[in-house]
């Protein structure tokens, strides 16, 4: 059975268990392990944030076997570096959700946690080559206590995501792990799919493994993978 590991590369052990609890529902066969990056920051607010758990993330992968690795922020911190050192599949939680988010509406917008997320959001958004379809992203420059709580943050999230909403977008993508446990509420009140990154690269991670066992699979038996496959 193929081995997903999710790596929340912040050490704030509440945010992991909330990154667990939303990808359980998709887990039906216990492929996935999902850990806390003890070396990171409380939570990734700055590009110093961002490049301090680089080498952290890259030390952990490699002593830790896995079939596709997911990083769990939604800055996608340390992706390519990451991707450098292993040939098994690394996802960024962003960059999944804004894949999801692209296959439900023509323009999506984000909801960030600090106004410092922005550039970082946009960063993969120009890797990606989507910039064009981010209709508007809003920050509500909050801090990772408030978003875990259960009430504390819901009503500033649901403004977010009804201006987000009035910019045009067609669906919405929660801009951090720690907004998981509001993502059906906001969803309700808003009317349109709200991502949330997560859940959205847990389905990928499984996509991407049983493709992988599915070729190798295919290669045993034929020797050979058409060219058309």
């Amino acid at each position: 059975m193929a081995r997903i590991l999710i790596v929340n590369p912040n050490s704030t052990a509440s945010c992991t268990a909330g990154i667990a609890a939303s990808v359980a529902p998709f887990d039906h066969e216990g492929a996935m392990t999902v850990v806390t990056l003890t070396d990171g920051p409380p939570a990734i607010l700055t590009w110093r944030d961002w490049h301090g758990v680089v080498e952290p993330l890259c030390k952990l992968v490699e002593r830790e076997a896995a079939d596709a690795y997911v990083i769990a922020c939604a800055s996608d911190p340390g992706i390519e570096a990451v991707r450098a050192i292993t040939t098994r599949p690394v996802l960024g939680v962003f960059r999944c959700a804004v894949a999801s988010a692209i296959t439900r509406a023509e323009r999506f917008g984000v909801i960030a946690i600090v106004d410092a997320s922005q550039a970082r959001h946009m960063a993969a958004l120009r890797a990606m080559g989507l910039e064009h379809r981010l209709a508007a992203e809003v920050a509500l420059n909050v801090g990772m206590d408030a978003l875990l709580d259960p009430r504390a943050a819901r009503t500033r999230l649901i403004a977010a995501g009804r201006d987000l909403v009035a910019a045009g977008a067609g669906a919405v993508v929660l801009g951090c792990t720690g907004m998981a446990h509001h993502r059906d509420a906001i969803e309700r009140a808003i009317g349109v799919p709200v991502i949330e990154p997560c859940q959205a690269a847990a389905v990928q991670a499984i996509l991407a493994t049983r493709t992988a066992e599915f070729f190798r699979a295919f290669a045993s038996s034929e020797g050979t993978i058409p060219m058309n496959a």
